[in-house]
């Protein structure tokens, strides 16, 4: 499968802190959390779009549609298990139809792959390869805790230059 670029958007300081809160009580358990990702990049996100291929067209497409929503206040409306085994665990999140339909739009003019998801999951991860028979662990750890994050930057990563780059900030 090839690595797939992607339009991200981030959290400002206090929605970042917030996630990064939530790495550090799971790994004060003893349980998988992205702070075990080591990668320079790594950062709270919100995957708008990860495919094969990001052209130019579609960064200015990402702009107008996306980024001229920024900044945006989403709500985070549930844990949840993505995977067999291991699963990868998020805080779905809630987000206002507006940005849902400008990511559609979006998702709708990317070039397509076979890697693609259909739809838009908006979440947060928060941890990666955890043991099936460890959710509950997670879920303890984690509690019910009101995570309220605002989206305030649009980036593109590229995992084949291991780089992130800014396409638009709120103002």
């Amino acid at each position: 499968m090839p690595r797939l670029h992607a339009l991200e958007l981030l959290p400002d300081a206090a929605g970042d802190a917030a996630v990064r809160a939530d790495w550090q009580r799971l790994r004060d358990a003893g349980l998988p959390s992205m702070l075990d990702h080591r990668g320079s990049t790594n950062s709270p996100h919100v995957t708008v779009v990860a495919v094969p291929e990001i052209s130019a067209a579609d960064e200015a497409r990402a702009v107008d549609l996306v980024g001229a929503l920024l900044p945006v206040t989403v709500r985070a409306s549930g844990l949840t298990l993505l995977g067999g085994a291991q699963v990868t665990v998020a805080r779905l999140l809630d987000v206002d139809d507006a940005l849902v339909r400008a990511v559609l739009d979006l998702r709708a003019s990317v070039a397509t792959s076979p890697e693609r998801h259909r739809g838009w999951l908006p979440h947060v991860s928060l941890a990666r390869r955890v043991p099936r028979e460890r959710t509950q662990d997670v879920v303890d750890a984690l509690g019910a805790g009101e995570v309220v994050l605002t989206l305030t930057t649009l980036r593109r990563w590229d995992p084949e230059a291991g780089t992130v780059r800014t396409l638009g900030a709120a103002h």
